[in-house]
């Protein structure tokens, strides 16, 4: 069974009596906002600890004290089919899956969608549409009024990504009344993109004129998650290509300036260095998904963490 990823964030009711919850889609920050949501609202309602396996075949039946309820977070989709669900769908316990899109889970998306026990929630960026439902419902709650002009053109302008729409929306909904104007959300906005992700292009400079460009774009935690994201989606297409005309056809048309530096970018990378950036990614993602946050110093060490593997 389907469910929309945006019932989830607006806190409509959420049948809490299903087992199984598959979040999948290829924007990663939806993803995890979705998944901390589930997790919140069976703790509220059930007051069930929480328990991070890494996969199904992790998952024992043991005798349990008085036959609690448990929550069981499985952050790899390895070994889950048909045989896996029938079982965990006998059960007690509570299932939450969550991994992006890619051809392996295909077939297991499909079991979920059929089986009216389990929930598929499927997240991507978000459109014009789900930026204006999330965007009403906070003002409906907050009792802000906003101009017209100004309400549309932050629909417009907000990014699509959600940590960083919600990061800018937070930001925006913090100044007084009297305070929101065309002037000032422009303001806020552009000091909100002032180019963190360009920290990436000048990986190349030397390690004291990145740390001091780091120090003055990335002052908060959601500085650091966001750099991560452009960080991780610029490795990650590095690792996927197999050879260089791939590559070359998957670089974003908007990053026609920075194509020439992305490309002598991909041409250091061995399937070696493949290996050891894949694995500084699935370090630094356990990191986030432990706390939500990146430390100050840990993004930067990510950083020059990638340029040491891009150099060596």
């Amino acid at each position: 069974m389907k469910l929309d990823p945006l019932s989830i964030l607006l806190n409509k009711d959420l049948n809490t009596t299903n087992k199984i919850y598959f979040i999948s889609g290829n924007e990663t920050t939806l993803i995890e906002k979705i998944k901390s949501k589930i997790i919140e609202e069976y703790k509220k309602k059930y007051d069930i600890p929480l328990t991070k396996i890494n996969t199904i075949d992790s998952f024992a039946n043991g005798g349990r004290l008085f036959e609690d309820t448990k929550l069981f977070l499985v952050e790899n989709c390895n070994g889950l089919g048909e045989k896996a669900l029938d079982k965990i769908r006998s059960e007690k316990d509570i299932f939450i899956f969550a991994q992006e899109n890619s051809q392996k889970i295909k077939k297991i998306k499909n079991l979920i969608l059929k089986d009216e026990n389990s929930y598929l929630v499927e997240c991507y960026e978000l459109d014009k549409s789900s930026k204006t439902k999330i965007f009403n419902e906070i003002l409906n709650k907050t009792k802000l009024k906003i101009d017209k002009n100004l309400y549309w053109y932050l629909i417009e302008k907000l990014d699509n990504k959600y940590a960083f729409f919600e990061d800018s929306l937070n930001k925006v909904m913090q100044l007084d009344q009297k305070d929101i104007s065309f002037s000032n959300v422009r303001k806020l906005l552009s000091a909100n993109n002032s180019g963190k992700e360009k920290i990436f292009f000048n990986l190349f400079k030397k390690n004291k004129e990145i740390i001091e460009d780091y120090r003055e774009k990335i002052v908060t935690f959601s500085d650091v998650n966001e750099l991560y994201y452009y960080c991780r989606f610029y490795c990650q297409l590095i690792i996927d290509c197999k050879n260089e005309e791939e590559y070359n056809k998957k670089i974003p048309i908007y990053l026609f300036r920075e194509k020439k530096f992305l490309i002598e970018f991909y041409r250091k990378y061995t399937s070696k260095k493949k290996r050891s950036l894949l694995n500084l990614l699935s370090s630094t993602e356990k990191s986030l998904r432990k706390d939500n946050n990146l430390s100050l110093i840990s993004g930067l060490r990510f950083l020059l963490s990638i340029k040491k593997i891009t150099i060596s």
